[in-house]
């Protein structure tokens, strides 16, 4: 921590990158429309007038955008990374140099990560904001002492919605989460369409290889490993699933993946990509039966997924190929390529998703903000979806920023919905 510039208000990597980090905040605001339109509303009603908001969410150009939202509708802020590699530097040096709290910046150690997070706990939040629910369990953990004054909070990825549903399971929520993750608006496009563009564009930024031809394995074939699939396979790919769950791994077949084990996929393919929030899919006994050249990336959200320390183990020198890519040679001359250090390929990598799809995602995010900021006293201690009608009012708001409209259902057909009298 040293190399970094810090204050009381933020440590980051250079304040210097500030200039940078506008240009692409810029960019980012520009392609978000229905973030835009939040923001205007926000400055003036002030939905969370009096907030001091705790977050932990990637430092990218499109959470600045929301960050930005959330102080215009009247919040305080205090904001760290989500993961030790996702840190957009020139972004993080242009939030502090516009006096916001933030603490971030891209190659931490764990330790640093964890700090980052105390230091956005220290102003005493009302409401926190996670992908991942690193912040939350911090709350509820270490940082006990923070959670009575929190009203509510919102989770932005699958992995932190499992994480928070088992704490509510179990008793241990301590304020109400809404899951913004399983909103159709976020999920369905986020997670799909945002998730499968920004992995490959991860993985050819760290190898520049040709996808075409090769056998790209992708395990998981939720929302994100589906989005993934689709979009290897449009480049070329022979794409091979592999999954624990029968009904997606039916789907699969169902739409011309060829789906098997790992411990078979793992001889024939070219390519790898975990999405599965699972610990320990590719291992030992998989390195030592894949292809000279396999290369390795992950795409869930924590770095486990990839068993690092057996690849480790058994390779006889390790060197860095290229940014984001290193290569572990074999006892019998075998090259495998780990990309990223196991952490998310497409935010490590390269920039995360297209700041068109997190238009939604993160006016969920907003939007739930909002919600707790008005009703999260009188919420029960549990994890909440997001209302049909903010989805549907989204979708809509999108379609017309985009250009596009729809029919609507005349007095007739609504009450033919009803009717059930109604016969052949």
């Amino acid at each position: 921590m040293d190399n970094l510039d810090k204050t009381e208000m933020y440590t980051v990597r250079d304040i210097k990158l500030a200039e940078q980090g506008a240009l692409l905040v810029d960019w980012a605001r520009a392609r978000m429309p229905v973030m835009a339109k939040l923001k205007e509303e926000a400055e003036r009603t002030k939905p969370l007038a009096g907030m001091r908001v705790a977050g932990c969410l990637h430092v990218t150009k499109e959470t600045a955008v929301l960050i930005e939202t959330i102080r215009a509708a009247g919040a305080e802020i205090s904001w760290s990374g989500c993961n030790p590699l996702s840190t957009q530097d020139e972004v993080a040096a242009w939030l502090a140099a516009e006096g916001y709290s933030v603490h971030a910046w891209h190659g931490q150690s764990n330790e640093d990560f964890y700090w980052c997070i105390d230091r956005t706990l220290e102003f005493n939040p009302t409401l926190t904001l996670d992908d991942g629910a690193d912040l939350i369990v911090r709350v509820h953990g270490e940082k006990s002492e923070y959670a009575q004054g929190v009203i509510g909070g919102t989770e932005e990825t699958t992995t932190g919605v499992h994480r928070l549903r088992a704490m509510a399971a179990a008793g241990d929520l301590k304020y109400p989460v809404i899951a913004v993750n399983d909103a159709v608006t976020k999920w369905d496009f986020d997670n799909v369409y945002g998730t499968g563009q920004s992995t490959i564009d991860g993985i050819l930024r760290a190898t520049s290889v040709l996808i075409a031809g090769k056998t790209f394995v992708v395990a998981g074939f939720g929302h994100c490993g589906s989005g993934l699939a689709m979009r290897a396979r449009g480049m070329g790919a022979n794409v091979v699933i592999t999954e624990v769950d029968p009904l997606p791994a039916l789907r699969a077949v169902m739409e011309g993946y060829r789906v098997m084990p790992m411990d078979e996929a793992a001889k024939i393919g070219d390519i790898f990509c975990t999405a599965t929030g699972m610990e320990d899919v590719i291992t030992g006994a998989h390195f030592d039966s894949m292809k000279d050249g396999a290369i390795i990336s992950n795409t869930g959200h924590y770095d486990c997924e990839i068993k690092i320390t057996d690849l480790e183990e058994r390779a006889t020198s390790v060197r860095t190929i290229r940014a984001n890519n290193e290569e572990f040679l074999m006892p019998d001359g075998r090259r495998i390529f780990l990309l990223a250090r196991g952490r998310l390929v497409n935010l490590a990598a390269a920039e995360g998703h297209p700041s068109e799809v997190m238009d939604m995602s993160f006016a969920n995010q907003f939007l739930s903000l909002c919600r707790l900021a008005k009703e999260g006293g009188s919420m029960g201690k549990e994890v909440y979806d997001i209302t049909t009608e903010q989805d549907q009012d989204l979708a809509t708001t999108k379609l017309d920023t985009l250009g596009f409209s729809i029919d609507v259902l005349t007095d007739a057909q609504l009450a033919y919905l009803d009717d059930y009298t109604v016969g052949t």
